[in-house]
């Protein structure tokens, strides 16, 4: 018992920095975007070619979280997006003040539109608000049609779902319809996007859809 009061007294502390991020954002007429996968689904490399797209239309901040180094911080930075960098040093998650405390290197009034990339992790980062606007679980056909079932939580509290490496369909044994259909019965709300970062396809309607967002034309 006292386990469980001490994961719901830390789960409260953040939910309540979480809101205080979440009311700065929002002050500044910032929207912001949580993007969660487990590692290689390709979160760094669909920032990199969103960034390159949107340049000229949208001022892309990015707060990077990994386990260690700084090399897709690296990578984001020069696609030409601010972008700071957070080291877990071993945590499976970003956490609210983790957020708030990055928050303090970014020049907000540059910024139209903000990632957080969590740790690559499709089960802990479901449980930590983060202050987002908006959350979006990234997959990719690389890594089996069956993670919807295997982790309904994130699918459940995201709304977007974005499925990654399309250009590798005929190569692999990745069920599409099936990865679709799985998530869509935890979460039938979930918009999903099908793209491949590799050749472009689907990019366009999914940078048409930030733009829409960042413009806070949808919520």
């Amino acid at each position: 018992m006292p386990k469980v009061t001490i994961a719901q007294n830390i789960l409260a502390a953040n939910e309540t920095i979480a809101q205080e991020i979440r009311q700065a954002l929002t002050a500044h007429g910032l929207r912001t975007i949580n993007i969660m996968s487990s590692p290689g689904a390709g979160k760094t490399t669909l920032l990199e070619r969103t960034i390159e797209r949107l340049r000229g239309q949208l001022s892309i901040g990015v707060i990077e979280g990994d386990i260690e180094t700084t090399a897709d911080a690296e990578r984001i930075e020069a696609a030409g997006a601010e972008t700071v960098q957070i080291n877990t040093r071993g945590a499976c998650h970003l956490e609210a003040h983790m957020i708030r405390a990055a928050l303090k290197e970014i020049d907000l009034a540059r910024v139209s539109l903000l990632f957080i990339e969590n740790i690559g992790n499709l089960v802990c980062p479901s449980a930590w608000d983060l202050g987002e606007d908006i959350r979006v679980v990234v997959i990719s056909t690389t890594e089996g049609d069956d993670k919807p079932a295997k982790y309904p939580q994130i699918f459940a509290s995201s709304q977007i779902m974005v499925v990654n490496k399309l250009d590798l369909l005929p190569y692999i044994d990745f069920d599409l319809e099936k990865a679709k259909r799985q998530a869509l019965a935890i979460n039938p709300r979930l918009r999903i996007f099908e793209v491949s970062c590799r050749t472009g396809m689907g990019l366009d309607n999914w940078c048409e859809w930030l733009l829409a967002f960042a413009d806070d034309k949808i919520s």
